[in-house]
């Protein structure tokens, strides 16, 4: 059954415009500077307090349009949602007016125990109704539409029998959430486990898409072969930069988010790789016009 949620997303204008996420390291220079860009995004969980952080961010509201990424939520796990969770997100909302709200097709938890890291599911027809039900609680708690991501992966559950661009239209489809398309994750998971990235893409339905995610990954090379981990401390690669093309070619200028997580470069570069980013879609734009 279809649930239909088609809550507005923020109640400002959502930038088609590319912007990076926010990390420490940045936010000084950021304030001082005040470099052209479209807007950051920030892991929700780092902001549920009242201390310096939360000021920073408050006075980066200022000037930028901020996006919320949560990676605390465990949407696919079966343990139940956090009700303090979901409090603090939503007075975080509240604050800070984002232009989105974004979780993960994943799970992290179980029996009340996290683990650091954000784990597949298999994509089942039991599973895909378990995690409708959650994202539409979780949407009708926080009174609002959020944005599901696809995750990276490095194993595939033998239970499995829908494909994950399948699961995950029909996932939107039937919560009425929207997609925030990682393209790295993509080309990824492709590279790991030998499916057609661009085929993929056309499996999602374009009005679906309201963000997409860039960065970099490791390559690990082992007696058996090699396999990708996804990793946000590099450069975007040449083959996820023409990967990304072809999203834009498919989904329109949507914003999109340059992610780097560790081994932080200096502000100059996560500037330049959103200026290419930004290049692609004023391209595209002027094509189709």
């Amino acid at each position: 059954m279809t649930v239909s949620f088609r809550q507005p997303v923020g109640t400002g204008p959502v930038p088609a415009t590319a912007g990076i996420g926010l990390r420490s390291t940045h936010v000084h220079e950021i304030l001082e500077t005040r470099p052209v860009l479209g807007w950051v995004e920030v892991h929700s969980e780092n902001y549920f307090g009242r201390g310096i952080p939360r000021h920073y961010l408050e006075r980066i509201r200022e000037n930028y349009p901020i996006s919320l990424h949560g990676v605390g939520l465990s949407v696919g796990s079966t343990d139940a949602l956090s009700r303090d969770h979901l409090t603090a997100l939503r007075k975080l909302i509240a604050d800070i007016d984002p232009m989105f709200v974004s979780e993960h097709l994943s799970w992290s938890s179980v029996g009340g125990r996290y683990l650091n890291d954000l784990l597949p599911l298999p994509y089942t027809e039991e599973a895909l109704t378990h995690v409708t039900a959650r994202v539409g609680e979780i949407q009708e708690r926080l009174g609002r539409q959020i944005l599901i991501e696809n995750i990276s992966s490095y194993l595939q559950f033998a239970e499995s029998a829908i494909p994950e661009w399948q699961f995950l239209a029909e996932l939107a489809n039937r919560s009425g959430c929207a997609v925030l398309l990682d393209v790295n994750n993509i080309y990824v998971s492709a590279s790991n486990h030998g499916f057609d990235a661009y085929h993929y893409l056309q499996a999602i339905p374009a009005s679906a898409v309201r963000e997409m995610h860039l960065a970099g990954f490791t390559r690990k090379t082992f007696d058996d072969g090699e396999i990708l981990i996804d990793t946000h401390n590099r450069l975007v690669v040449p083959e996820v930069w023409r990967l990304y093309e072809a999203a834009v070619a498919r989904f329109g200028a949507v914003p999109t988010l340059i992610e780097w997580d560790s081994d932080l470069p200096p502000l100059t570069v996560l500037l330049d790789e959103a200026r290419q980013a930004q290049t692609i879609m004023e391209t595209h734009h002027a094509r189709a016009a």
